[in-house]
């Protein structure tokens, strides 16, 4: 298996990145306040265009309002069909991360090189059915891979049990391949699950339910990151 001839040093290991899609939305600069003041790594947002998933979340002008107060690196996951037409608009944003769906998205390495020129951590998504070798020519390319362990779209999902055991063999091809890129878990991720995640080769962790129906959303994201 060929090598990576060219990768980023990884920067974050075990971060929790709240996902604003389980926020209220009513009070949205409430709660991204609150998240300002947590120990949390990033901010995740949901871009939902319900064509490519069965739902619609938000779009560029919710982010700019987000991005006008938020403190914490911005971590965008694109659920849209041509996703690489809006690359731009999102690192003009200010998202840190950026990533966008395998299954969405022809042409992924002009995509990367896209990101990579405007700053941002290039990110690939892939949903529960695409098996990890189908990243085998990209994963070089990639500062973070964003594995779905529920089927996108909707949130507070129960997890894919299997998902466990994708996650090694993800680390597992990450590694052959001398990539550096982070595996980002997003979907069903709970005080339950949170360590057997990291156990299993997980950098970050995308957390909604888990946070914002505590009753201490702080304290949720210390419990997650512990």
């Amino acid at each position: 298996m060929s090598k990576c001839s060219n990768t980023h040093k990884a920067v974050v290991m075990k971060a929790i990145s709240p996902s604003l899609l389980s926020a209220d939305f009513g009070n949205m600069k409430r709660d991204v306040e609150l998240l300002n003041a947590s120990g949390c790594d990033f901010l995740h947002l949901d871009i939902m265009d319900g064509v490519f998933v069965p739902n619609i979340s938000f779009g560029i002008p919710v982010v700019k309002s987000i991005a006008s107060y938020a403190k914490k690196p911005l971590d965008a996951h694109l659920m849209i069909v041509e996703p690489e037409r809006w690359i731009d608009n999102f690192a003009d944003l200010g998202v840190r991360i950026l990533s966008i769906h395998y299954e969405a998205c022809t042409h992924l390495n002009r995509a990367m090189q896209q990101m990579h020129s405007r700053g941002l951590m290039a990110g690939v998504a892939f949903n529960p059915s695409t098996p990890v070798s189908a990243l085998e020519e990209i994963v070089c390319n990639c500062d973070v891979v964003l594995l779905m362990s529920v089927n996108p779209g909707f949130g507070a999902q129960a997890f894919i049990p299997g998902s466990l055991d994708k996650i090694s063999r993800l680390k597992k091809l990450i590694a052959e391949k001398g990539s550096k890129a982070l595996i980002e878990v997003d979907g069903g991720v709970s005080m339950a699950n949170h360590s057997e995640l990291f156990n299993a080769g997980a950098d970050i962790l995308v957390a909604g339910n888990a946070i914002f129906t505590s009753d201490d959303p702080i304290a949720a994201i210390e419990a997650l990151k512990s």
